[in-house]
C-alpha cells in the first residue's frame, strides 16, 4: 500500500510539474522586471549625481539589455505598455482623439545619451527616466495578473526568435548606438532559460539538438559583435531558423497546442520564411471575404473587363500589367481622359495583401475598399458598382460565374468587390530566390549575400522595409503598417509638394508622409517613389545614401528617415541592388522568358 501511495504521489507531482511550467516562467519574468526597474533606477541616480559620460552610457546599455530579458513576455501580453517602454523615438498621431503624442522610452533616452551626453539635457533626461520608471511600474502591475499557459509561452518564444531576426539584428530599436548584437544575445539567452524550464527532466527527442543551437547561437553572437560586419544571412539560416523549427518540434512532442486564432503570420509556421507562413485571409479581417478558387476566377475576369469603368474603355488591367508585377512602367498613371497624369505612381498589386492599409496615403484599410476607391475615382475609372452590377446581370456567363462563386448568386457591390479582392489576394504568394535561399533550397552569390547583410544592417533598409515582407507591416505581429517621411524630390530637385497622409489627418507629423511599400519584385516596378521621380534602383540607393530629403538640403524637421549619410561604397551599392533583384518572384521571371 505504501508503494502504491508513493507511486500515486510521484504521478501527481509529475502532473503538477507539467501543469505549472508556465508559472515557473512567469516567476522568472517577474524577477527580471524587478531587475530592470533596479537598472533604470541606477541609471537615473547616475544622471542625477552627474556621473561621467562613460558611466551613464554604460548603465544605459545595461538597462536596455536588461529590457531584452522581459521583452518576450512583455510584448506578448502587454504590447501597449511595451511600446511605451521601447517604442520608436517618433511622435504618433492618435486618430481617434486627433492629437499628436510625443515618443517616450528607451529609444528617446538613447538619443539623449548617445553619441555624446551633454549635461544641458540632464533635466530632460531625468524626466524621461521618470516616465520610463512609471511605465515599468505599470508593466510590473499588469504582469501580476498575466494568465500564462504553456501554449502561450511557446508561441511567445517563437515570436521572439522572429523579433530577433526582423527587429533585433537589424538595429530597429538601437538606432543610434547599434548595440543590437549584444542585445540579441540577451534575447537568445532568455528564450533558452524558458525553454529549459520545459525540457528539464523530460525525455524530449530534440532537446539536445535545440540546446546545441542555443550554444551555437550564443557563441556566434559573442564572437561577432560588430553591427556593420555581422553576417545576418548566416545567423538566420544556420541558427535562428533551425531554432524556431526546433521549438516547433518540441512543442509538438510535449503535446502543447498551437494558437488557433487567425493571424497574418500563421501560429503554425515553423519559420518566418516558410513558403506559406503568411495568411492573406487573416489580413482581410472579414470571414465573409474568404477567398475561393471560384471567386479568384471571377475576380480575374472582372479585373480585365472594362465593364467596371464609367465609359467601358478602361479595366483594372489597363494600369496594372502582369509582366511588370502589376504596375504600368509609367512615372504616374495616365488619367481616364488620356491626356493628364494622376497624382501618384501606380503601385504593384503583387503581394499587396500582406499589409494593413492601402494607397500611398494609407486612406483605406481593406483590400476590397481599395478596389472600390479606384473604380469610383473620376480620374481613374469613373465607374459605379451599382451600374456595373446591372450591366453584369445581363451577361449570362457572368450570371453563371457569380452563382458558382457566391452561394446566393446575387450580383451586387459586395460580390463584385469581394471577387476583385479575392483575385488580388491570390497574387500574394512569395516564390523568389530570396525565399528559397532562406529555406535552404538555393544558394546566394557572394554579392547577393553581402547585399542582404547590407539591407538588414549598415544600409538600414530593413528598419522600414521589414523582412521578410519587405513592406512597412511591423513584425512579428504584423498588425499595423507604417508610413515614413523621406523627403522625396520632384523633377526640379526640390521637395515634392504632395503632402501625403497629412491631407487625411491634418497632423503636422504626417506632412509628406507615405506608406512604406513592398520592394518585392522591385526590378520590375520602375520608376520609383510615390511620384515616380527615380528611374533606376541606382538613383534610389543614392537618395537613401545621402540621408533622404535633409541630406539633399531640404528643410524637413519631421523627416523620419535617418538623415545621416550611409557612406556606402560603390561596390556596396551594387551588392545592395544585387540582393534586391533576388526578391523577384519566379512567376514574373518565367513571364519574361
Amino acid at each position: 500500500m505504501k508503494k502504491i501511495y508513493c507511486l500515486l504521489l510521484l504521478v501527481m507531482l509529475v502532473a503538477c510539474q507539467k501543469k505549472n511550467k508556465h508559472q515557473e516562467v512567469n516567476e522568472l519574468f517577474k524577477a527580471d522586471i524587478t531587475l530592470l526597474i533596479q537598472k533604470v533606477a541606477k541609471l537615473k541616480y547616475s544622471v542625477q549625481s552627474d556621473s561621467t559620460e562613460a558611466q551613464i552610457q554604460r548603465q544605459f546599455l545595461e538597462a536596455h539589455q536588461s529590457y531584452k530579458k522581459v521583452e518576450m513576455i512583455s510584448e506578448y501580453y502587454s504590447p501597449t505598455v511595451s511600446k511605451a517602454i521601447n517604442g520608436p523615438a517618433i511622435s504618433e498621431f492618435e486618430e481617434n482623439d486627433k492629437i499628436t503624442v510625443p515618443p517616450e522610452g528607451f529609444q528617446v533616452i538613447e538619443e539623449l545619451v548617445f553619441p555624446k551626453y551633454n549635461a544641458t539635457s540632464k533635466k530632460e533626461l531625468v524626466q524621461e527616466l521618470g516616465v520610463l520608471t512609471a511605465n515599468l511600474t505599470r508593466l510590473e502591475k499588469v504582469s501580476s495578473t498575466n494568465e500564462l499557459t504553456d501554449a502561450h509561452v511557446f508561441d511567445a518564444m517563437r515570436l521572439q526568435v522572429y523579433r530577433i531576426i526582423t527587429l533585433g539584428i537589424t538595429g530597429f530599436d538601437s538606432p543610434v548606438v547599434f548595440n543590437s548584437i549584444p542585445e540579441a544575445l540577451v534575447s537568445l539567452e532568455t528564450i533558452e532559460k524558458y525553454y529549459r524550464v520545459f525540457v528539464e527532466n523530460k525525455k524530449v527527442s530534440n532537446a539536445k539538438e535545440v540546446l546545441d543551437i542555443f550554444e551555437k547561437g550564443k557563441k556566434y553572437l559573442k564572437s561577432n559583435t560588430d553591427f556593420n560586419t555581422f553576417d545576418r544571412a548566416h545567423f538566420i539560416r544556420e541558427i535562428a531558423n533551425p531554432l524556431s523549427r526546433g521549438l516547433y518540434k518540441t512543442q509538438i512532442e510535449l503535446g502543447i497546442p498551437f494558437m488557433t486564432e487567425s493571424r497574418g503570420l500563421k501560429p503554425t509556421a515553423q519559420t518566418i520564411f516558410d513558403k506559406d507562413a503568411f495568411d492573406a485571409e487573416a489580413f482581410s479581417g472579414f470571414p465573409d471575404y474568404k477567398t475561393t478558387p471560384e471567386k479568384i476566377a471571377l475576380g480575374k475576369k472582372l479585373f480585365n473587363d472594362p465593364i467596371l469603368s464609367g465609359n467601358n474603355t478602361r479595366s483594372c488591367a489597363s494600369c496594372h500589367h502582369e509582366e511588370k508585377a502589376f504596375t504600368d512602367g509609367l512615372e504616374r498613371a495616365i488619367s481616364l481622359d488620356g491626356k493628364s497624369m494622376l497624382q501618384r505612381n501606380t503601385p504593384t498589386l503583387a503581394n499587396i495583401a500582406f499589409q494593413r492599409v492601402f494607397f500611398s496615403d494609407s486612406r483605406v484599410g481593406y483590400l476590397e475598399d481599395q478596389a472600390v476607391a479606384v473604380i469610383k475615382n473620376e480620374n481613374e475609372m469613373h465607374g459605379s458598382l451599382e451600374k456595373s452590377a446591372i450591366a453584369i446581370q445581363k451577361n449570362p456567363n457572368y450570371v453563371k460565374e457569380f452563382k458558382k462563386a457566391f452561394s446566393k448568386g446575387e450580383i451586387n457591390e459586395f460580390e463584385i468587390k469581394n471577387a476583385l479582392g479575392s483575385y488580388i489576394r491570390s497574387l500574394s504568394h512569395y516564390d523568389s530566390k530570396f525565399d528559397r535561399y532562406m529555406q535552404n533550397k538555393e544558394a546566394f552569390t557572394a554579392d547577393e549575400k553581402a547585399g542582404f547583410n547590407l539591407f538588414a544592417g549598415k544600409a538600414k533598409c530593413a528598419t522600414c522595409h521589414f523582412i521578410p515582407l519587405t513592406n512597412g507591416t511591423v513584425p512579428p505581429n504584423f498588425d499595423r503598417s507604417e508610413s515614413e517621411v523621406l523627403g522625396v524630390p520632384n523633377k526640379n530637385k526640390t521637395l515634392d509638394g504632395d503632402l501625403g497622409k497629412f491631407v487625411l489627418t491634418q497632423a503636422a507629423i504626417h506632412k509628406f508622409s507615405f506608406k512604406t511599400p513592398t520592394i518585392r519584385n522591385i526590378e520590375l516596378t520602375a520608376p520609383y517613389m510615390h511620384n515616380g521621380v527615380y528611374k533606376t534602383l541606382e538613383e534610389v540607393v543614392d537618395f537613401y545614401n545621402e540621408g533622404g530629403g535633409i541630406g539633399l538640403g531640404f528643410d524637413l524637421p519631421n523627416q523620419t528617415l535617418p538623415e545621416d549619410k550611409l557612406n556606402l561604397t560603390e561596390k556596396e551599392k551594387k551588392q545592395l541592388i544585387d540582393f534586391m533583384k533576388t526578391l523577384t518572384d519566379e512567376r514574373y521571371l518565367r513571364s519574361k522568358k
